[in-house]
């Protein structure tokens, strides 16, 4: 047993006689100097489930003492700590750093005890809370305030919690004023030291604790939720699991969230049932469910979630199923571009698509034309411009959807069937631009981002959305002198917020020049201009390269695209399409 579980060979070896039953290993209990009625042994019952957060934890079922864990047992049967498992020789404890006064109040709280009523003991008994605990706690009565009693860690009562029996609210501390600051505030607090190396339960109210105490369960209580504040981490250091419980109102469930960010991983939140009332606690629930208390409480604490920053298993196997459902839907069949090759090849407009290309070679144009189009499939798309300005933009797409020049829409001389497509182009632009927002803010950051995609998800209740940037070297950086470090920092920003809002990116980037000034007419990955991030952040890698020569003064009808795709984390890389100027209506044909 010693090499397996050296947790039962330390109470096996110092509880003689101890057996094993259902999950608890039972013993004479080595701490009651006498037996009970009859001759009757009183027993101590470890918790011995290695699966339990209270594996190890002892009580004596007669409450000859307080329960703890094995370097509490050590302590309380004058054993060497080495001997006990889990002892530390370096630890710190900050008992030492208080000086106690020498007068307290105990005799006080003893004849308090001695005051308690009749009816105040069959009020406990309604919440399942017996005589016997009002016993061990040292609950008291001043004749018209219940006293609960404020041990602190050298085992002397300094101050004490008066509290009205029937009006809560009506409350005052007795004793020294010193011992009734924040700091001091927390009830049952020897029980810290009890459960070193083991679990503990923090509650709010007195009374909530008695509750637990009446199952034999390790707890501290704090005045009211607006205590958790004072509740220091360093107290709590040595506690390897503590369990918070509240009672069910935002006020208590926000401060014990705040206290759980503070301590991290160890704090695991016991959450109410949604059909539970509001304000309920376990006294409400103790009096609720009588003998069906204890196995309300343990069910509780099992399904206690841990503080953690990672998300629970089922909600991420719940999260992996939606986006199965999503990817297979209409919404993410519905992210194409237009261009049948292209979407081919990419399998829609999916993810972080960064295109690159020669200067005027229209990058604008083509990403303008795809954003449009997708917008009038309902899509929303979000243009962040920092090229053209939005008049030329609603320009442009006018141009494309009324088959008209700018100087034909400008100008006005038109004939009656001109005069048609004009309106009919203007109609359809305004149609689709609920579903295309153009931003030219030129103070954008990655939160008034996240801002704006959030917004246009909700207005357009859509479960995928469109966002492009025209262009990447024109975001805004605090200092020039850092756009290679900002432009890798906004594309970490861009991944984000693809898995958080399951949104698709088409990014323009510039190409980066020879020494001789030209550009290289070779598409590569590595000609993308100040982001070594590039082939690390993008889904999709293109380049879009000019198949004429800009010095040559060939009909513009004429001129022809060719678009590669360089880098996929998905698809082979190669050339997609080509794509001719639809000339003069700022469009492209793919051929």
């Amino acid at each position: 047993m010693s090499r397996i579980d050296p947790i039962l060979a330390f109470y096996s070896m110092h509880l003689p006689g101890a057996v094993l039953k259902n999950s608890f290993l039972i013993a004479e209990c080595p701490f009651c100097h006498e037996q009970g009625k009859g001759g009757v042994k009183r027993l101590l019952v470890v918790f011995a489930n290695p699966e339990s957060h209270f594996y190890g934890y002892y009580r004596c079922l007669h409450r000859c003492t307080p329960g703890g864990f094995p370097l509490h047992f050590a302590r309380q049967s004058r054993l060497s700590l080495s001997l006990a498992p889990g002892f530390d020789p370096d630890r710190d404890y900050a008992i030492a750093k208080i000086n106690y006064p020498t007068k307290n109040i105990n005799n006080e709280i003893i004849s308090f005890h001695d005051k308690l009523t009749a009816d105040l003991i069959i009020r406990f008994a309604a919440m399942g809370i017996s005589k016997a605990v009002l016993e061990e706690m040292r609950i008291g009565f001043n004749g018209r305030y219940l006293v609960y009693p404020y041990f602190q860690e050298d085992g002397n009562c300094y101050a004490a919690h008066c509290v009205h029996p029937y009006q809560p609210d009506d409350t005052f501390w007795h004793g020294n004023e010193e011992f009734s600051a924040p700091s001091f505030r927390i009830f049952n607090l020897q029980e810290i030291m009890r459960c070193e190396n083991g679990s503990l339960i923090v509650v709010e109210g007195e009374d909530n604790l008695l509750t637990l105490k009446q199952l034999g369960l390790p707890s501290i209580a704090l005045v009211s939720a607006a205590d958790f504040v004072n509740l220091e981490s360093e107290r709590l250091a040595w506690i390897k699991t503590l369990f918070v419980c509240v009672s069910k109102n935002p006020e208590s469930e926000t401060a014990a969230r705040d206290f759980a960010g503070r301590l991290g991983f160890k704090v695991r939140m016991i959450r109410w049932p949604d059909s539970a009332p509001k304000q309920y606690c376990l006294t409400k629930m103790a009096a609720e469910l009588g003998n069906d208390f204890q196995k309300a409480v343990f069910r509780l604490i099992r399904e206690a979630k841990s503080f953690s920053p990672f998300s629970s298993p089922e909600r991420e196997f719940l999260q992996f199923e939606e986006q199965l459902k999503l990817e297979s839907g209409e919404s993410h069949a519905a992210m194409r571009s237009g261009f049948a090759k292209l979407d081919t090849a990419l399998g829609g407009m999916h993810g972080i698509n960064i295109m690159g290309g020669l200067p005027k070679a229209g990058k604008s144009c083509f990403f303008i034309q795809i954003a449009s189009e997708m917008a009038r499939r309902k899509i929303p798309v979000i243009y962040y411009d920092f090229e053209n300005g939005r008049q030329k933009i609603y320009q442009r797409i006018l141009c494309r959807l009324s088959r008209l020049s700018v100087e034909q829409i400008k100008i006005g001389e038109l004939n009656e069937e001109e005069r048609a497509r004009l309106q009919a182009g203007k109609v359809e632009l305004q149609r689709l631009l609920p579903w295309f927002w153009v931003v030219t803010d030129r103070k954008l950051s990655p939160e008034l981002m996240r801002s704006h995609i959030d917004f246009l998800r909700h207005q357009t209740n859509a479960d995928c959305i469109m966002v492009v940037i025209d262009s990447l070297h024109k975001l805004p950086f605090k200092d020039f002198a850092e756009r290679r470090t900002g432009i890798d920092a906004w594309l970490r920003q861009l991944e984000s917020l693809r898995d958080l809002f399951n949104a698709s990116f088409l990014v323009i980037s510039e190409l980066t020049r020879r020494e001789d000034g030209q550009y290289d007419q070779q598409p590569q990955l590595g000609a993308f201009k100040g982001s070594g991030d590039i082939e690390y952040s993008a889904d999709n890698a293109m380049v879009l390269l000019p198949q004429w020569d800009p010095f040559n003064r060939e009909p513009a009808e004429l001129r022809c695209n060719d678009l590669w795709l360089v880098a996929s984390r998905e698809h082979s890389p190669g050339l997609v399409a080509s794509y001719q100027l639809d000339y003069p209506y700022w469009g492209f044909n793919e051929k």
